[in-house]
């Protein structure tokens, strides 16, 4: 067994799975174990417990409006000082959609119905009757300062807009992106990254992927700790036709 561990927690995976959301907890899962990492799925629902210690990635999928309500109280009000704790320190986040939108302050309704979220990063979410529903594609610059294209899907209704204090995630390329106004996809706070893709995300990017795995583990095992090199060869054939026959359909 190998010494070096990761546990990704994968929150509310009974009720937020929107899309195959949950293909990003497997890219994560495959990515670290074909590098001998030994890794751990914790699964985190209603009423479970909740240790940022035992957590060294948390991951928040999409949802459709009913489940969000379902989960709202136990998310706000029961683990919702834990999250923002986890959220402050520098644990890594990935959250699509519905769960980007949950860590903001409010989710303005169409009927104009204000639901106070979480609050853990400064973000709103205002819903209109019109969808983004498409294949997307973004340019995004990592944390090693690479900058790589990425691709995924959209299909949300609500528009976000970020606070001073947050950064885009991505720059939109082909898409709406956060609220089909000012060209960006997605927050980026501390190590908590959001984005409306779903597609899956990870799975199609694994530069993304490893990215998070990098700066969970370095979290864990201190700065000096490098993720082990693995191909990104399938998957970037799979990226490259995504995008010229989004490039052709274009044309």
């Amino acid at each position: 067994m190998s010494e070096i561990k990761l546990t990704i927690g994968h929150f509310y995976p009974d009720l937020l799975n929107l899309y195959g959301d949950r293909g990003n907890v497997l890219a994560l899962y495959t990515r670290a174990k074909r590098r001998g990492i030994d890794v751990e799925i914790k699964e985190i629902s209603i009423g479970d417990e909740l240790n940022p210690a035992d957590i060294d990635i948390a991951f928040i999928g999409g949802g459709q409006d009913n489940e969000q309500n379902i989960l709202k109280d136990d998310f706000v009000k029961v683990k919702g000082p834990i999250i923002k704790d986890m959220i402050e320190s520098g644990k890594v986040f990935l959250c699509i959609c519905g769960g980007y939108q949950m860590l903001g302050k409010y989710y303005l309704e169409h009927d104009g119905n204000k639901l106070d979220c979480l609050g853990a990063i400064d973000v709103y979410t205002e819903a209109k009757k019109e969808r983004f529903i498409q294949d997307t594609i973004y340019e995004v610059e990592l944390t090693s300062g690479q900058v790589v294209k990425a691709v995924g899907f959209e299909n949300h209704s609500g528009r976000t807009y970020l606070g001073s204090s947050v950064k885009p995630f991505m720059k939109v390329v082909r898409g709406a992106g956060n609220n089909g106004e000012d060209g960006y996809e997605g927050a980026h706070y501390k190590n908590t990254f959001c984005t409306y893709s779903h597609g899956s995300f990870l799975p199609k990017n694994p530069l993304i992927t490893d990215m998070l795995l990098s700066l969970a583990l370095k979290q864990k095992y201190g700065d000096t700790y490098e993720l082990p090199v693995l191909s990104t060869k399938f998957e970037d054939i799979a990226k490259e036709q995504a995008m010229t026959y989004l490039d052709t359909k274009e044309a």
